[in-house]
């Protein structure tokens, strides 16, 4: 197996298991894609930093000039700013957001912030210093529910995202009674792992008819954000596993222009924030296998990592296509993968070879996304390393964590 011209076991003998695996050359042709499906229309493109982040990764992305950046933290910010990412390329989002990341904002460390609540505009006031100025953008629960599971589901009735329209007014009182918060547009974003293009059109078409109410307040939105949550196909010849994204955003783009036409206001500039859908095939993690066990009905194939270093599985069952590495039966046979952590840790069912073995190579595929950034160290266990491969060559991009990393902060340790 070979992963961007690199073999899968020479990563495995210099950097161990498991391993995070990320594809540069994947990440690149996923931005490339996406501006074919955008750029005709004037869509801002920005990668949402919460799926995968590191300062090098950071760094990899300033050299793509058309590309913004979205972080949801103190944390995911200074690494941006450690990889010289241009502050006015980034938007701060945030349901909750602490006063260190709002000051942040008003000294200008990012391009504009997304607002989540008319309160929050009231924070803003209270911890402004000087002249401070900051472009702000508001996110609003515009009630679209997209099909998705209910732990990544963002928008709808039952979600803390937002402000609703029945808040909306207030929001937009706060705005007018501090004129040196620059009102910059809307944003709102309904889920993840979307594979139908009409929750985005409707979301867009929601959005065109509260941008009409604000101007209505006399504050007129340039741009709205209809966020990200694009559908990554996850299993080898899902049908069903495909957005269509040239078609998604041309339907959003026309949905747009005629509802602003209707509502007789000019269109407003057309935003994504897609993490996922960039990042999500470039990764694989590397796992060795630690014991294969046979009970009653079921073969279970336990290996060295597990919902520590990938909890997404446990959480709400997200699965990940898994092949062998080595262990090169010709018969196959199911197992349930597990991790080695002191739970049922299951992270699927798996179609391996009958041979398998302590000691082979496992590849759990498009691992790019939500793996490496919700890792743990449940049961003390390290973080894996993570290592960039580009055009046959390889280099690390986070070393792998030690023992005495995971208790770097005990006292007494």
């Amino acid at each position: 197996m070979r992963i961007s011209g690199v073999d899968a076991l020479e990563l495995v003998r210099t950097y161990g298991t498991p391993l995070t695996v990320v594809n540069v050359d994947a990440i690149d042709a996923a931005i490339a894609a996406l501006h074919v499906a955008c750029d005709r229309y004037k869509t801002e493109i920005a990668y949402a930093a919460k799926a995968f982040f590191c300062v090098e990764l950071a760094r990899h992305l300033t050299g793509h000039s058309g590309l913004a950046l979205d972080v949801c933290s103190l944390g995911e910010l200074v690494t941006a700013e450690r990889g010289g990412f241009p502050a006015n390329r980034i938007t701060l989002h945030g349901a909750g957001k602490s006063d260190d990341e709002l000051r942040a904002a008003l000294e200008r460390r990012v391009g504009r912030i997304v607002v989540d609540s008319a309160a929050e505009l009231d924070r803003l006031a209270e911890l402004r210093s000087g002249d401070a100025r900051l472009d702000v953008m508001l996110r609003l629960n515009t009630g679209i529910e997209a099909h998705t599971h209910a732990f990544v589901r963002t928008g709808g009735d039952d979600t803390k995202f937002g402000i609703a329209q029945n808040d909306e007014a207030a929001a937009a009182a706060a705005l007018l009674a501090h004129p040196w918060m620059r009102f910059a547009g809307l944003h709102a974003h309904v889920g993840s792992q979307i594979y139908d293009g009409a929750p985005f059109v409707a979301n867009s078409h929601a959005l065109v008819e509260a941008a009409a109410r604000f101007a209505s307040h006399g504050l007129v939105a340039e741009r709205i954000v209809i966020g990200g949550g694009f559908g990554v196909q996850m299993r080898p010849n899902a049908g069903g596993e495909k957005l269509d994204m040239v078609a998604t955003i041309a339907d959003v783009a026309r949905c747009v222009r005629e509802c602003a036409a209707d509502l007789g206001m000019p269109p407003p500039n057309v935003g994504i924030e897609p993490g996922r859908a960039i990042v999500a095939a470039a990764g694989t993690t590397l796992y060795r296998v630690l014991a294969v066990k046979r009970q009653h009905s079921r073969t279970f194939a336990i290996v060295d990592g597990g919902m520590y270093e990938n909890p997404r599985p446990a959480i709400y069952g997200a699965h990940h296509h898994v092949v062998a590495v080595t262990g090169h039966s010709s018969e196959r046979v199911e197992m349930t993968l597990c991790g080695r952590t002191c739970e049922n840790d299951e992270l699927g069912a798996a179609v391996l070879p009958k041979n398998l073995a302590a000691g082979d190579v496992l590849a759990m595929l498009a691992t790019g996304a939500y793996t490496f950034g919700m890792a743990g160290n449940y049961n003390r266990l390290p973080r894996p390393a993570v290592v960039a491969v580009h055009a046959g060559e390889h280099r690390l991009w986070v070393r792998r964590e030690t023992v005495d990393d995971v208790l770097a902060r005990d006292t007494g340790a």
